[in-house]
């Protein structure tokens, strides 16, 4: 039962920022579509949007591995 825990705790913590990367690409192509112009801008916010995005994947997996490190 320990193993399904970690696994599920695990999978959630990939899942979640995997779907923000995923809406922060599908979010910048549609607006670089519609304004080609603002590429600069658009890449800088993109950027920083996953920077943030890994940073919280990053932190996630830490604290499991803390957590479930004794099992």
């Amino acid at each position: 039962m320990d193993k399904f825990v970690i696994f599920l705790v695990m999978f959630v913590t990939i899942i979640g920022p995997s779907a923000v990367i995923a809406a922060i690409g599908y979010a910048s192509i549609r607006a670089l579509g519609r304004n080609p112009s603002a590429a600069n801008k658009i890449l800088q916010a993109m950027i920083v949007a996953l920077v943030f995005a890994e940073a919280i994947a990053v932190v996630a997996l830490l604290i499991l591995f803390q957590l479930f490190a004794g099992t």
